[in-house]
């Protein structure tokens, strides 16, 4: 499996997985196992991919079979919730200090294929992700809608995000997240 910054060739094969999972095209029985929920363009992924620099996939047998998005909190501001989360930001604090859009990110989403799950591809993705980024910041901030439960799971147990605070946008719940960039991740296989 390679891991590797998304390139404008891949943005064809990010976006087939990506609507594979996402909440309004996923097998209703496959909810249970995560799910995404934020639509992306070609052209909003040619941004993340050409100006951020933020979007991280890991490819097998040619195949993109997960990624990571991850960019500064001006990219997210086109979004109404992202927008709402940006307004909230001086009101949170992780690692002693305030939160604001020079001093964090927002990580995610994340999607990984039901066909490599379990077989270490989050902690790998996620660990080169972060590492890339922590170049530019100190704090990753994330959300997870409190139905995704697999999500929720995945990112406190496996990877140690810890809960900051918590939200309710549109009508749904959510679970706001923070992690130390500078951090080292035990449970990352090594290469």
């Amino acid at each position: 499996m390679q891991l590797k910054q998304a390139e404008i060739a891949d943005i064809d094969n990010v976006l087939k997985l990506h609507y594979r999972y996402h909440i309004d095209f996923i097998n209703e029985e496959d909810k249970q196992d995560g799910f995404v929920t934020t639509p992306f363009t070609k052209e909003q992924l040619r941004e993340l991919v050409e100006e951020e620099k933020g979007l991280f996939i890991a490819v097998h047998d040619g195949d993109v079979v997960a990624y990571v998005m991850a960019a500064s909190w001006q990219f997210w501001s086109k979004w109404s919730m992202f927008a709402f989360m940006i307004e909230n930001l001086p009101n949170l604090e992780y690692l002693g200090q305030k939160l604001n859009i020079h001093n964090s990110y927002q990580y995610g989403p994340i999607c990984i294929d039901k066909s490599v799950r379990g077989s270490g591809v989050l902690e790998k993705i996620f660990g080169y992700a972060q590492k890339e980024m922590s170049k530019r910041y100190p704090i990753l901030v994330t959300f997870i809608n409190k139905i995704n439960i697999r999500s929720y799971q995945a990112h406190t147990k496996k990877l140690g995000l810890e809960v900051i605070a918590e939200f309710d946008y549109n009508n749904n719940h959510y679970y706001e997240l923070a992690f130390d960039t500078a951090s080292e991740l035990n449970s990352i296989p090594k290469e």
